[in-house]
């Protein structure tokens, strides 16, 4: 078993205390994220009305993870028929594969295989064949970023599969790509039944039948790398720690073509054109660090009342416009942040009592785009905090986060012992006695030499 780690510091009574937490991704135990503890997405499938073989339902895809959105291709779900039912047509959605229908005679299916694999319909399509909350492209919103848009629908008609409650069978086997591994989803459960608020408020009706099926999230299960990186800097030090060496991987130089040099005289012959809908592997800049993404902090300046943060996302990944981006810092002086120049953010807080973790995401239409790798492939804003007397100092990394996500993704952070660090008093008090000694002694030789 394979685990995934990442170190955080915490300061108390001037003391320095690193905590290695690793992930692995096989249990939902494993996939707990204790910056978002109930987030997971929730299916919700509920049947509204019956026809003469089977029925319609309407099935709603919530994001209810705080930072983890689900970017473009976009959603995959799937499932396996509990008995041999059909879709006869869908809204809003639709199957990848139409299957084998050849034994039907007329009408025939929308789909016929018993684990179909359903996508949402993209922006423009005619309004005939759209429903509430569907057509963007299977791309849904995290919950904190925008509420409305952390959703998504579709409609079914379902043949072949009983017309009552006790003859309808729960679909098998769940699974949900988005866009590519990451989740795993829990057996449907029946459940009591949706209620429907009507437009005017009035009136209340429920769904025939529901049933809700969960899905959470384990980095390790998305992928065996890391996808981001940390790197730190101040100005009260020349010293630039970069991301550690290989955090994502390291460059094979006995196999070319695991990374793209940005000198190459033939970059763009080596760099694939997609169409909208496909789903690409990373192919990231040649680097030491061999990440898609890095996240540079810089503590930029100390005001009396004050201090002041610039941080850079850059992207190194050729194959990847990130949309509607974010980034969730963990720092103890969020509690404070008085304003964020040129990013939106919503404090964190899975613990009431605990404000040290803050989401931020760019400004729609303005930065909400972070680029492929090249020269407008970053992003950036200052934060500025205020001070709290009881707890500020520039010493032992304390200005330095103690963990980023990036799009729901831990980043690799340099070991503490490598942060930038205040220039050492003792080294000064030590450099004066020497000048004092010099002194003394070219006085003295001035003296004798008189």
């Amino acid at each position: 078993m394979g685990f995934l780690c990442s170190s955080s510091i915490f300061f108390k009574f001037g003391v320095s205390i690193i905590f290695l937490v690793c992930f692995s991704g096989c249990t939902p135990a494993e996939a707990y994220d204790p910056l978002d503890p109930s987030g997971n997405i929730t299916i919700k499938w509920d049947i509204i009305s019956w026809t003469a073989d089977g029925y319609m339902a309407v099935v709603t895809i919530y994001n209810f993870q705080q930072y983890r959105h689900i970017q473009a291709p976009g959603w995959t779900l799937g499932w396996s028929w509990a008995k041999r039912e059909v879709i006869w047509g869908m809204s809003g959605g639709q199957a990848t594969e139409q299957g084998d229908c050849s034994k039907f005679k007329g009408n025939i299916p929308h789909c016929c295989k018993k684990t179909p694999s359903v996508v949402d319909l993209l922006p423009g399509t005619p309004y005939n064949q759209q429903i509430a909350n569907c057509c963007r492209g299977g791309v849904i919103n995290s919950w904190a970023q925008d509420p409305a848009t952390a959703v998504s629908a579709f409609q079914l008609i379902v043949g072949q599969a009983g017309t009552t409650n006790k003859t309808v069978r729960v679909p098998k086997n769940f699974t949900l790509n988005a866009p590519g591994p990451g989740y795993t989803c829990s057996p449907g459960k029946i459940v009591k039944p949706t209620r429907f608020i009507g437009t005017d408020k009035r009136r209340v009706t429920q769904a025939l039948m529901t049933w809700n099926v969960t899905c959470t999230y384990s980095q390790f299960l998305a992928q065996k790398t890391p996808t981001c990186c940390v790197s730190l800097s101040s100005f009260y030090n020349s010293t630039i720690v970069s991301c550690p060496t290989c955090s994502c991987g390291c460059q094979n130089t006995s196999q070319p073509g695991n990374c793209v040099d940005p000198k190459g005289p033939r970059i763009a012959s080596v760099i694939p054109n997609p169409g909208k809908n496909a789903y690409l592997p990373p192919l990231v800049q040649c680097t030491h660090h061999m990440c898609p993404v890095r996240i540079h902090w810089h503590v930029k300046v100390n005001y009396k009342q004050y201090w002041r943060v610039k941080v850079t996302i850059t992207n190194f990944n050729y194959n990847m416009n990130y949309t509607q981006w974010n980034l969730v810092v963990q720092h103890p002086n969020f509690d404070n942040l008085t304003q964020t120049f040129s990013f939106n953010y919503k404090p964190l807080t899975p613990y009431a009592s605990i404000n040290d973790t803050g989401i931020l995401w760019g400004i729609k239409f303005y930065n909400d785009l972070l680029m492929q790798a090249g020269p407008f492939g970053n992003v950036q804003s200052e934060l500025l905090f205020q001070k709290e007397a009881s707890a500020f100092t520039l010493e032992k990394g304390w200005a330095f986060p103690r963990r980023i996500y990036f799009n729901g993704d831990n980043c690799v952070m340099p070991p503490p012992d490598s942060y930038p660090w205040l220039p050492n008093a003792g080294s000064h008090k030590s450099i004066g006695s020497w000048f004092a000694v010099i002194a003394l002694l070219l006085t003295m030789f001035l003296h004798g030499n008189v």
